[in-house]
């Protein structure tokens, strides 16, 4: 198995905490996503990814070679093979709040904030350093701020109850990212309870950006 990844990629990261929980031997490859332009865009890499994206996971199986985009898929994929330490519960009702808890960051926090949206905003729009931080910490305290109520609803130790699910696999980025960014975070008080709790245990912190072979400080 290998994981075509970057260290600081949100999505590459979710991936690699899931890795790590369920012990997974897995081969990680560097992406650069800045250097040289960005690898995501060179030929050998687009051919596996045609979205110019990290992270892609290739995977042998009975029917031949998998090569899979988009860290939730490969998340479901990797729960579906592998049942130690599932990431969800059994019952369907819990399983669908916890996937909608998940998207709730991976559709619509993360995506209006990653790489390629502050480069556009910048090389294409012309955008300032202060107005793209201003929309960055604009549309995270949005989707934190809703994701805060909800878990008013479900929230344990964990997003959901005291168990780990996919749902703290996209949040504990997304809150990297937003520390990275300087976004206020002290309205979100079980947010940063449950990002704590979480990354006091192993898998979490294995799978840190800055614990990658390929981090640069």
């Amino acid at each position: 198995m290998k994981l075509f990844g970057y260290w600081r990629s949100s999505a590459a990261y979710r991936v690699r905490i899931a890795l790590h929980l369920k012990n997974i031997a897995c081969e990680s490859i560097t992406v650069h996503l800045v250097k040289n332009g960005g690898e995501q865009h060179n030929d050998e890499y687009t051919s596996l990814n045609p979205t110019h994206l990290v992270p892609t996971l290739i995977d042998e199986t009975p029917d031949g070679e998998l090569v899979l985009n988009q860290s939730m898929a490969i998340l479901d994929y990797l729960d579906n093979k592998y049942s130690q330490s599932p990431l969800y519960p059994e019952s369907m009702v819990d399983k669908a709040r916890i996937q909608a808890l998940a998207l709730d960051v991976a559709c619509e926090i993360h995506p209006v904030n990653n790489l390629r949206v502050q480069q556009y905003l910048v090389k294409e729009l012309n955008v300032d350093e202060t107005n793209k931080l201003a929309w960055s910490h604009h549309w995270m305290t949005v989707g934190f701020t809703a994701f805060e109520e909800q878990l008013q609803k479900t929230a344990g130790k964990y997003c959901f109850g005291d168990q780990v699910t996919v749902a703290d696999l996209c949040l504990v980025p997304q809150v990297y990212n937003a520390n990275r960014f300087k976004v206020d975070m002290t309205a979100f008080p079980l947010i940063n309870a449950i990002v704590e709790r979480c990354n006091e245990l192993p898998a979490f912190i294995k799978a840190l950006p800055e614990n990658q072979e390929d981090a640069v400080t």
